[in-house]
């Protein structure tokens, strides 16, 4: 197949719309079900390249969870403990392949962001990992394969009308890109910059002390940002991103944004939100949705009178301030990736607070000297990598 026809491009009101090969040669994917739009290629083309590095640097099979062309979550597939499961709603399947795991864990970090979501694999999808894409809201899956099975259960979701897309593993790309923008055609060579624990080698702070989890998990952060739009920060522990800002025109923002998000996931594995009494009738996303506002500065929207009826079979206590800072200073060895320098120590300050002591940024701010400094006051560990990573 050498060209695709689209339904339209990312307005219904944008037509016509197609992908194809410029030089004529046939696409290196196959629509095995359902029929994909022009924002589901562009996340799913961005999400193969994000796992497919992911795999690489890791040496594990990876997921993410595409949302507007950035990853909501990326993850490689470590094993789920039982607070895992339960916060990621996979309590009930049993043990999960480790390409199962992976996404579970892409797609469980920042539920509301990856509703609706695209997802991307790493590995031939299996039939626990269909099982479990095939339970949440999710527009399509790109893989370089599918088992039988795992292709029968994806066929009967969205009453058959799933976006099924499979790539083939061993397309390359040519090492000059192209866009169009306003009709002009705009050239780049390709960002193949290989990151491994290399990257990390100029720590730049009094600690040094830089773990083998860490150089991964350090990693898996700076492959995201390769995916992520610009300006973007990425949190990271354990394997998986747990909190991922995105597309802020400031750095300080970003960190906000992503250190909420990191926030949350924390949250939610405190006994108080784990053990909420919801009704049994809920369905999966306005609990997920309970949940966030739950944890936020917004509960009485889920606690008033008349709300909480609906969602809890009991009225839970008010979760302070006070006790979610509590649970929140025992989250710690966080690692931390900004696409860009940190221009003021305000980011370190607030990566603090979401429990990061490894951090990776090109450097060359003005102000290293306070970024340094703000590191060094915490026992942070810092890696200038002297590459930037913008994504647009």
């Amino acid at each position: 197949m050498k060209e695709l026809e689209l339904k339209y491009g990312c307005n219904p009101n944008q037509k016509p719309s197609k992908i194809y090969m410029a030089d004529g040669s046939d696409l290196p994917i196959e629509v095995l079900n359902g029929k994909p739009g022009y924002i589901n290629f562009l996340d799913a083309f961005n999400g193969w390249q994000l796992v497919s590095e992911l795999k690489k640097a890791a040496g594990l099979p990876a997921a993410a969870s595409f949302k507007h062309v950035s990853p909501a979550g990326a993850a490689v597939g470590l094993p789920l403990d039982d607070t895992l499961a339960k916060i990621y709603w996979v309590d009930d399947l049993g043990g999960l392949s480790p390409l199962a795991c992976a996404y579970a864990r892409a797609r469980g970090a920042d539920r509301m962001s990856s509703f609706g979501d695209f997802v991307s694999l790493s590995d031939v999808c299996d039939a626990d990992t269909a099982r479990l894409i095939k339970r949440e809201v999710s527009d399509g899956v790109i893989a370089p394969g599918y088992t039988e099975e795992a292709l029968e259960i994806l066929r009967q979701k969205k009453n058959g009308n799933y976006n099924v897309i499979r790539i083939d593993a061993a397309y390359k790309p040519e090492a000059l890109e192209h866009k169009d923008v306003f009709g002009i055609t705009f050239e780049q060579g390709r960002n193949e910059l290989k990151i491994d624990e290399k990257f990390f080698a100029n720590i730049v702070t009094d600690n040094k002390e830089l773990t083998e989890q860490a150089k991964i998990d350090l990693a898996i952060s700076m492959i995201t940002l390769k995916y992520t739009q610009s300006n973007s920060v990425c949190y990271v522990k354990d394997g998986q991103a747990i909190g991922i800002g995105a597309g802020q025109q400031s750095r300080i923002h970003c960190t906000r944004l992503a250190g909420q998000k990191a926030d949350n996931w924390w949250l939610r594995q405190s006994p108080q939100v784990m053990n909420l009494p919801f009704v049994d009738s809920i369905r999966r996303a306005d609990r997920d949705n309970a949940i966030d506002l739950y944890i936020g500065e917004d509960y009485m929207d889920v606690l008033a009178e008349g709300a909480w009826q609906n969602i809890f079979k009991e009225k839970p206590e008010v979760f302070t301030r006070e006790a979610k800072r509590e649970w929140l200073d025992k989250m710690t060895d966080v690692a931390l990736g900004s696409d860009a320098f940190f221009p003021f120590g305000d980011n370190i300050e607030r990566a603090h607070r979401s429990g990061v002591k490894y951090v990776a940024q090109p450097g060359g701010s003005v102000r290293d000297d306070n970024v340094i400094a703000t590191c060094n006051k915490y026992g942070m560990v810092m890696a200038f990598t002297g590459l930037r990573l913008f994504h647009h």
